[in-house]
């Protein structure tokens, strides 16, 4: 069977060009058996894997096709890595990409551009999977440039409106500012090691001591940070992903639930024995990930889009997430990856289903009392609400409070910043279903019209509202009584080629830590509620109490527009003053326009003599011939 797992990648890119050559004469049902059955075969094939994979003592599987680049002494294979780590993000985004492709049939169903949508996903997941199961970092960089390719394509996808362009092109230009840190992180890494083998550089890693200050490995650690920070929208790079709701909402569920963004916090796992030589970087990325997580989260308090909000929200969840992997919980880290793509994709389809009852209404404001036409959706957001708040007993409670007990282990600043953000977070959650779902309707017309998504929308809806209720038990901390069977499985990729004996367990007051944070946020998540249950009255009269705090958090501190006056519209005006100046004025001017004037001006000139009368040409004959007797006798 090991022969065939290179399909698992190749399915989908296969599914990928038919849609896009021939999707459009097919038809839509064969669009739909192309496009859901090669992620389904790629489902298959990824579980067969996974199997394999665990049942090899050392958990790896390597699955080599020959060599790629081949140059001196540097040999990258062309090659797949399947272990704990890569094996587990396989089966998130071949399951979770599924559920997403199952829900577009219905979503989607009256889309003239359907094939290319399809085409567009399939891609995605292609590119997504390359990514992940890449042995080498130049294979692993041909994924991640890809995803942000399909990014563009997918939020872009409205490209007849002002607005989807523009935000596609937006993700795209911030992804490339983060990719050159890659690239220069690689470059470093090359230097360092001699090799962009994955399993090489881990390999001369585990044998290196940790950098008591700032050194090559620091410089290219924090340079894959920096391209981390824009592939998963941290602080300052975050901008592009709010604007990523111009897409269909599959879409938004696709990027950010367990792909895409996560592909920072996967990459930086996959070099975890790197990272943990640099304790300056470490640093870095907890802060980074603690300030992103608060100030997305504060952002969400006040949006009035239902796509918005959950967009800040998985900006705050990534740099939890983030936060787990500063404080050395790799495994943390990752177990929210997992958490929240189950809980974060069921809300984003469920906000989905909602704008489908409302026929595209995403005004929070505009909405109220769904629960009553549209009791599937309501149930399934109540499970994703709760795990994303970190009620106990979900899959966010045990993720969400293994980050924040190694948050306080490194630093009681750093679990202060994280619960506040927690709070946040079960704040502008129950706002968002208080709006939607409770209280009386605001716009009565949509209202009457509202209904239950289709089977095709509800069931992936159910199947990811229990896995965001039962996932968070794989990883029950040793403090609950369990034995976070997560962190013993994905061990053996997060230490590879480490020689030196892990990290003892810290002991600290890990239930104090939980109780407190989980009772903050159940407090704030009733107010969140009770607050908002009768509608936006209390929102209304906060913002003429305090109308500055409101327009603050409602406009996003400004960001956006002070990134447009002090950085966009200098680079305008110097790139005009540079076009005037070079192209304008010397290239066209100097160089084209005026050796064509000064070639017109002489033939105009000339043209006076071209009079066609013959004496006049007889007599500038004379006047010739008289000049040249004059100087050669002269």
């Amino acid at each position: 069977m090991n022969k065939y797992y290179w399909l698992i990648p190749i399915l989908p890119l296969l599914g990928a060009a038919f849609n896009g050559l021939l999707g459009k004469r097919a038809g839509k049902s064969v669009v739909t058996i192309a496009g859901l059955g090669v992620v389904l075969g790629s489902l298959l094939l990824a579980t067969s894997a996974f199997f394999a994979m665990k049942a090899l003592p050392d958990h790896r599987l390597v699955l080599n096709y020959g060599e790629w680049m081949v140059t001196g002494s540097m040999a990258v294979p062309f090659g797949l890595v399947i272990d704990p780590l890569s094996g587990t993000m396989m089966l998130v985004v071949t399951g979770v990409g599924f559920l997403i492709h199952l829900y577009s049939l219905g979503y989607m169903h009256a889309e003239e551009g359907y094939a290319r949508f399809f085409s567009y996903l399939n891609l995605f997941v292609f590119f997504m999977l390359t990514l992940v199961l890449g042995s080498s970092l130049p294979l692993m960089f041909v994924g991640w440039e890809g995803v942000g390719l399909c990014s563009y394509l997918l939020i872009g996808y409205y490209f007849e409106t002002d607005f989807a362009p523009q935000a596609g092109l937006k993700a795209f230009l911030f992804n490339r500012v983060g990719d050159l840190g890659v690239s220069i992180g690689m470059l470093v890494l090359f230097a360092a090691f001699g090799t962009l083998t994955i399993s090489d550089i881990l390999t001369q890693a585990g044998h290196l001591a940790p950098e008591a200050s700032f050194g090559i490995l620091t410089f290219a650690t924090l340079m894959l940070f920096v391209g981390a920070t824009g592939k998963s929208a941290q602080l300052p790079l975050y901008l592009w992903l709010p604007d990523a709701m111009a897409g269909p909402t599959p879409v938004s569920a696709l990027i950010h639930a367990a792909t895409m963004v996560t592909s920072g916090i996967y990459m930086i796992c996959r070099l975890a024995p790197v990272y943990t030589l640099t304790p300056t970087t470490m640093t870095v990325v907890a802060w980074v990930g603690a300030a992103t997580a608060l100030f997305a989260a504060s952002i969400g308090l006040f949006q009035r889009d239902i796509k918005k909000v959950l967009a800040y929200s998985t900006v705050s969840q990534l740099g939890y997430m983030f936060l787990g992997l500063g404080a050395a919980g790799f495994a943390a880290g990752f177990f929210h990856v997992f958490t929240h793509a189950w809980f974060k994709a069921l809300l984003f389809l469920g906000a989905g289903s909602a704008i489908h009852a409302m026929h595209h209404e995403q005004d929070l404001f505009k909405m109220g009392g769904l629960k009553n036409k549209t009791k599937i959706t309501f149930l399934t957001m109540v499970a994703g609400t709760v795990a994303i708040m970190g009620f106990p007993g979900t899959s966010g409670f045990f993720s969400k409070d293994e980050i924040l007990y190694l948050a306080y282990l490194k630093s009681p600043a750093l679990w202060a910043v994280g619960v506040i953000a927690a709070c946040c977070t079960s704040f502008y959650m129950w706002r968002l279903m208080a709006l939607a779902f409770w209280g009386e309707p605001r716009d009565r017309h949509a209202y009457d019209h509202a209904h239950e998504s289709p089977l095709s929308m509800t069931v992936p809806l159910m199947v990811l509202a229990v896995g965001s209720l039962l996932w968070g038990f794989w990883g029950v901390p040793e403090a609950f009584g369990g034995h976070f069977s997560i962190g013993e499985w994905l061990k053996p990729a997060l230490t590879y080629g480490q020689t030196h004996a892990a990290h003892g367990h810290h002991e600290g007051p890990a239930v104090l830590l939980a109780v407190i944070s989980t009772t903050l946020g159940l407090v704030f998540g009733f107010l969140g509620w009770s607050k908002y249950k009768d509608g936006p009255a209390w929102e209304l009269a906060f913002a003429q109490k305090f109308p500055t705090i409101h327009r603050v958090l409602l406009n996003k501190y400004y960001v956006d527009e002070g990134v447009e006056l002090y950085l966009l519209r200098p680079i305008r005006w110097f790139g005009n003053v540079l076009w005037k100046l070079f192209d304008v004025i010397l290239i066209d001017g100097v160089g084209v326009n005026l050796p064509g004037a000064l070639a017109r001006v002489f033939g105009d000139f000339t043209a006076l003599f071209q009079t066609g009368r013959v004496r006049n040409y007889a007599l500038s004959m004379a006047l010739g011939a008289a000049i040249l007797l004059y100087v050669f006798l002269k």
